[in-house]
Formats: structure tokens, sequence, C-alpha cells
């Protein structure tokens, strides 16, 4: 029976805080061939929400982003807490940092946010929002805007909504025809 290439020979996981990991994995690609070490940042899976409320508009968030030192537009999303499903990480997020419940939730797709540096999945959603909750107060550092898809490709081409992967929930959103983006 004739070995099948590449193999993981080894792998390594450095716990750096309880939401990200460094894991080392050591390749063989063939027989021949030396051990190469590539490196994967490990983190919970990750959803992305596109909200439409009753009258419309996609529900964005705008905050500061330590990684990329600057405020940015993006979608209500978090990370997965261990044990939680996605779809209740997306109902759960999309409360706690919009204020709006969802009425309902419709999968967008699950897949790979970087295929060559990061080992989690996106799951991405589209939800149909409920009203806002009464005396919802945004997190600290939070500012929650609710966009007709016009004003949301505005900020796209003008280059304040700039998160690729919640570009790709809007493709996806659009493909099943769930939004029309202009």
């Amino acid at each position: 029976m004739a070995e099948r290439w590449p193999k993981i020979v080894s792998r390594r996981i450095v716990d750096i805080s309880p939401w990200l990991k460094i894991i080392a994995r050591d390749v063989k690609f063939s027989q021949s061939t030396p051990v190469e070490t590539y490196h994967a940042v490990g983190q919970q899976d990750y959803i992305a929400i596109v909200a439409r409320t009753p009258e419309g508009k996609i529900l964005i968030v705008r905050q500061f982003r330590p990684a990329v030192e600057a405020f940015t537009w993006e979608l209500p999303a978090g990370l997965v807490d261990q044990g939680e499903q996605p779809v209740e990480c997306c109902r759960r997020e999309l409360l706690e940092e919009t204020g709006y419940p969802a009425r309902a939730i419709h999968p967008l797709g699950s897949g790979d946010p970087c295929t060559g540096r990061l080992s989690n999945r996106i799951h991405s959603f589209f939800v149909e929002t409920g009203e806002p909750v009464a005396e919802f107060q945004a997190e600290p550092g939070i500012d929650v805007a609710a966009k007709s898809t016009t004003e949301l490709v505005a900020l796209i081409n003008a280059g304040e909504f700039v998160q690729q992967l919640h570009l790709g929930a809007l493709l996806l959103a659009e493909l099943h025809g769930l939004i029309r983006l202009p």
C-alpha cells in the first residue's frame, strides 16, 4: 500500500491567552524531503451576522481595532464560546452588540477564514431582527448604525468597511437572494 503525503509528523500548541493559541505543525511532503515547520493561529470559531431590521436596514458596528490601530465599520460578530453552537452565538452576539433580537436566523454557510494562517472556522448568518430592546446601552467603544445597502456599499467603496470576512458574508447573503447590493 502506497504511503500518502504530505504528513503531519508532530504538532505543538502554545497557549498565548484564553482566546489565542499558536500551533506549530511539522510537515513532511515526501519520504525524501526534510521536515518543514508551519505555524498557525488557533482560536475559537467565529460568526458574522448580516442583520436586517424590520425597516430593511443592515446593522453594522464601529469599534477601535488595536490590530489595525483604527476604527472600523463591521458586521456584528464574535467568537463562539466553548461548548456554544454557532447559531446560539449569533443570537447572543447580535443582541449584545446591537440591542436587536433575532426573529429568524438563516445560515449562509461556514468556511475557512484563512487557510494559510488560521485554524478556526467562520459561520455566517443572515438574521431578520425584531424591534430593538428598550433601554439598550451599547458596549463602551461600540457605535451601532442601521444602513441601507446603498449606504453600506458607499462605506465599502470609501474604505471604511474593510473586514474581508464580513464582505464575504455580505456576498453570501446576496448569493442566497436575501439582500441586493447596488
